[in-house]
């Protein structure tokens, strides 16, 4: 089968999207199958990529660590054609997900979408940033979702919410899978070592993009709560973003910038030596669908305490393999942490034990599985235009052009680029 994969983020940028569509490449490819992936440029991407298109992109739109295309090239039609798809799957619904659309309905060919993301809790990267603007990315995505012959949620928990808001397109839950195999390895003393932490230390870990969606200061502020009650409590960071300064400031702050490790972006196989010197991963995003690093935790035998959200509660069972937390307060997560800290040794190599047999559900290849089957459900049906999906998707991109309306400086170049390829007069029209 040729898979024809069109995605906003891929790598080098370290992200749940980016990640989920590397990985699943890479299965699909190891299974015999022909996979394209169209993403943007990055700065150091990697040198002579196979089957991978990148388009011009401005980087680090509006402080973030995004990377935002401005047009499509004459290039890459040539390059579609040539490739011959059977399935064209996208993984945003702005951006290169319009092109997506498009390619799939100018071959009559299937479009399967995921909803790897809650939209509307990203916003404030956009300059003009509203309540208004949020309904309509909830609008957009939504109107995106109906265009498409298949929707894959990362979780129950999204496929639910997708339903409510009015998705009527065939949902299936395929979250993103993890290699086991490659989290069954790694060096946590030799990391705890290179980081300058104890070998003694209680190691609290987190891994993630450091930004102000993810609830990264709550989680520090709940950190230092209990680092004041353990004192053989070090914080171990792996990731890199905005964030990262306000982090260094709370531990600063409380004159505790020396049990603060931050490690910065790592990739296999440090990342997993990362994961393997932790004893207790902690989580406070509320904006997942998924929560892949959960997985990544658990499949290296890391129990979890997190906040419950969507794509957490598929995950982390109270008390089972980590702590689920029903009310993001500072003493709920100090009291949490101060739990597993407690356990016997017995009792901990329990929960790693169950945090391990979670991961397994979640494999790559289960997940692969699932996703290939549906492809090839998709590819037996008749191609059908959805026109009036298609003036539903069209309104809904007036309506945010007329609240986002005119930016300024590289926002404003890059809110241009977007509008141009959406709205339904401009002359790239799907």
């Amino acid at each position: 089968m040729n898979i024809l994969m069109m995605t906003n983020t891929f790598t080098p940028h370290i992200a749940g999207v980016a990640r989920s569509v590397e990985v699943f490449t890479v299965e699909y490819r190891k299974r015999g199958h022909r996979v394209l992936v169209v993403a943007p440029e990055y700065e150091n991407m990697p040198e002579n990529e196979i089957n991978v298109i990148r388009i011009p992109a401005i980087q680090r739109f509006n402080g973030s660590d995004f990377s935002v295309v401005l047009s499509t090239p004459g290039y890459l039609t040539e390059a579609i054609e040539e490739f011959k798809p059977d399935i064209v799957h996208s993984h945003h619904p702005f951006l290169i997900g319009v092109t997506a659309f498009r390619m799939a309905r100018k071959y009559e060919l299937p479009l399967v979408f995921t909803h790897h993301t809650m939209y509307e809790q990203y916003t404030h990267y956009v300059p003009g940033d509203s309540e208004t603007l949020k309904r309509f990315v909830i609008k957009l995505s939504t109107s995106y979702s109906n265009l498409c012959d298949q929707v894959f949620a990362p979780s129950e928990s999204v496929a639910l919410v997708l339903g409510d808001r009015g998705v009527f397109a065939p949902i299936d839950v395929v979250p993103t899978g993890v290699n086991l195999e490659q989290f069954a390895r790694g060096n946590g003393p030799g990391f705890r070592a290179a980081m300058d932490i104890p070998q003694d230390a209680i190691v609290v870990g987190h891994v993630g993009r450091l930004a102000p969606e993810k609830n990264l200061e709550f989680l520090a502020k709940a950190l230092v709560a209990f680092f004041k009650s353990e004192s053989r409590a070090h914080f171990l960071v792996v990731g890199g973003g905005p964030s990262s300064k306000a982090i260094r400031q709370i531990f600063s702050r409380e004159k505790m910038a020396g049990r603060l490790h931050m490690a910065g972006v790592l990739d296999y196989p440090l990342l997993t030596s990362a994961y393997r010197a932790m004893d207790v991963f902690v989580f406070a995003s509320k904006s997942e669908t998924q929560g892949m690093v959960l997985i990544e935790a658990m499949a290296a035998r890391v129990p979890v305490v997190a906040l419950d959200a969507p794509g957490v509660r598929e995950v982390v069972v109270d008390q089972h393999n980590g702590r689920l937390l029903h009310s993001e307060t500072v003493e709920e997560f100090l009291s949490a942490l101060q739990w597993v800290a407690s356990l016997s040794p017995a009792q901990l190599q329990q929960l790693m034990d169950r945090a391990k047999n979670t991961a397994r559900a979640f494999s790559i290849e289960r997940s692969a599985d699932e996703a290939l089957a549906l492809y090839e459900h998709l590819r037996e049906k008749k191609f059908v235009h959805r026109r009036a999906e298609y003036n539903v998707w069209t309104t809904v991109l007036r309506m945010i052009k007329a609240e986002w309306d005119v930016l300024k400086g590289v926002a404003g170049a890059a809110a241009d680029a977007v509008l141009s390829v959406h709205e339904p007069g401009g002359k790239t029209k799907p």
